[in-house]
């Protein structure tokens, strides 16, 4: 398949970590990029709070007088959570909901339609394996990154007769600053979970030249890395032993607890 460039390219959450990777990727593929985040830094083109309806048209208008025209909406902005069911609070719900769902539906729901004018388009959605295997612990999260991915496909067939494609990606554990944004009550979660951030190999570079040969290769869902792929390949292959793993994970989240305590 041929390699395209000289695309339009919006990205969310591109001030560090994935979205900057993702940032330098495409332009380093000839793309033009407009590089959002939710506060000014060095490298953002324009303020977007993925949450404010506002922002979201004020970015449709960016867009219309910069390119008159979207080729790709990477929808990357997100924030951590995790917590055991008894532990993760309604608000810990609310505030991942807001930005890690309803984020990204608004800013697909704000191009859509300069999408279908154009005919062409593609939706980036930046989801997690969480969405696709689901570890104890990680509730919320699973089931707003497991939203994400059903979201993102219900989009693919619906626009598929306006020329507009959707991919949604699911990678494992990356050296990333997305620790920085997790909260939760659940104190066991968060250290095991920053643990396994910590001691990962795969760095949003690797995750973001996945995702561009995902995209090349017209894959809906990218599973980015062999981890992932490994632990997505195990579910759908042997259920009782992905079933045990998992179960075991929780259990460890348990024994840690009695060892330090109950969260507070």
């Amino acid at each position: 398949m041929s390699t395209p460039s000289g695309r339009r390219v919006l990205v969310t959450g591109a001030a560090s970590g994935l979205g900057a990777a993702l940032v330098r990727a495409f332009r380093e593929r000839g793309d033009e990029v407009l590089a959002t985040d939710i506060s000014s830094a060095p490298g953002i083109d324009l303020v977007l709070d993925i949450t404010s309806d506002d922002d979201w048209a004020a970015a449709v208008d960016n867009v219309r007088h910069r390119w008159r025209g979207l080729d790709v909406l990477v929808n990357n902005a997100g924030v951590a959570v995790g917590g055991r069911v008894d532990l993760c609070t309604l608000d810990e719900w609310q505030r991942l909901t807001d930005i890690n769902l309803f984020g990204l539906v608004r800013g697909t729901k704000a191009f859509v339609p300069m999408l279908k004018e154009q005919g062409s388009g593609h939706l980036v959605n930046v989801a997690s394996l969480a969405g696709l295997v689901h570890p104890g612990g990680m509730g919320s999260y699973n089931a707003v990154k497991a939203a994400v991915v059903a979201f993102t496909e219900t989009c693919g067939h619906e626009l598929a007769s306006y020329g507009i494609r959707a991919s949604v990606v699911c990678p494992s554990y990356f050296r990333t600053n997305l620790m920085d944004s997790m909260q939760g009550s659940d104190e066991v979660v968060g250290q095991v979970v920053a643990g396994l951030v910590e001691r990962s190999r795969i760095t949003a570079e690797d995750i973001a030249a996945a995702v561009l040969a995902g995209m090349d290769a017209g894959e809906d869902v990218i599973v980015p890395d062999e981890p992932a792929r490994q632990a997505y390949f195990l579910k759908w292959a042997d259920r009782p032993a992905y079933d045990a793993l998992m179960r075991e994970q929780a259990a460890k989240l348990h024994a840690a607890t009695l060892e330090t305590g109950p969260a507070q």
